[in-house]
């Protein structure tokens, strides 16, 4: 989800737009978005292979959320939105996240996990008030930050977690190498190729963000490594926080060319990916 690129030579260019809505979030404001962002975890002692966490619904503010990582070299944990509290806040033990992101349809049972994760430095709330403690507002806090890149990008990911079906979910730990952020892992090459992601290709997101296929599509399509190559554009027509979108009916998603699955061997899983596992990833 890196924009840099496209927002040099697209600025203009939408991004993504929410099918509900309408909304619009060009490459230049999801590039400014995002190193605002960044900059703030960067000032408040998040470092390479350091980790925070996403628990909402899809929104407008998701993308933004999850490219601050992926240009800062930081691990991000995008959480199942209809958990509970307490599983929550194991997830952000377990994951050792510092700071948590969600939003006011989720404030509720964020601030009540986060009551249980005392590494846990900040609540950012996307469209909201904090509660005048450890929770606050993400623009006010990160609108005092430039809206330009930090100065030592580096390439960060998704560590997403199983479902828990055979005991507490785990924690997917990919070594993260020290790439700049327009460099994406080989297997995103491959998944590309895969997937068939084309030059002026629009995409149609319609599933939650906290699992993998839908998180990957939109980064693909956002940052995607045909785009990284030659300069061409995608773009996400809609992001839905449903299933269906009858907003555009003729939408279609990538088309899949093959079944084939990547080799399980790029990743490890981990019931705690401790500071030893980060260092070892690297």
């Amino acid at each position: 989800m890196y924009p840099g690129l496209q927002a040099r030579i697209r600025p203009q260019q939408p991004a993504f737009i929410m099918a509900q809505s309408g909304e619009t979030v060009t490459y230049a404001e999801l590039e400014r978005r995002s190193s605002r962002l960044a900059h703030f975890l960067r000032a408040n002692g998040l470092g390479r292979l350091d980790h925070y966490s996403i628990f909402m619904e899809n929104n407008a503010r998701y993308i933004e959320c999850c490219s601050a990582g992926e240009r800062s070299g930081l691990y991000y944990t995008c959480i199942n939105s209809y958990l509970m509290p307490d599983e929550v806040a194991y997830i952000l033990e377990n994951s050792e996240s510092k700071i948590l992101i969600t939003s006011m349809a989720k404030r509720d049972a964020a601030l009540r996990a986060m009551a249980q994760c005392p590494r846990i430095e900040w609540c950012l709330v996307v469209d909201g008030p904090g509660d005048g403690g450890r929770a606050v507002n993400l623009d006010a806090v990160a609108g005092a930050f430039p809206d330009m890149p930090i100065a030592d990008e580096f390439l960060g990911i998704a560590m997403l977690y199983s479902s828990g079906t055979t005991g507490r979910p785990k924690g997917i730990l990919r070594p993260l190498p020290e790439n700049p952020p327009a460099q994406a892992l080989p297997i995103f090459d491959f998944v590309s190729d895969v997937w068939r992601f084309r030059e002026g290709m629009t995409y149609l997101s319609p599933a939650p963000l906290y699992h993998a296929a839908p998180l990957l599509g939109v980064a693909l399509t956002i940052g995607s490594p045909i785009a990284a190559r030659s300069g061409a554009y995608c773009s996400v027509s809609c992001m839905c926080s449903t299933r269906t979108c009858s907003r555009f009916p003729r939408a279609r998603p990538a088309l899949c060319g093959s079944r084939r699955r990547a080799r399980s061997s790029i990743s490890t899983t981990r019931s705690r990916p401790t500071r030893r596992d980060h260092k070892t990833a690297r």
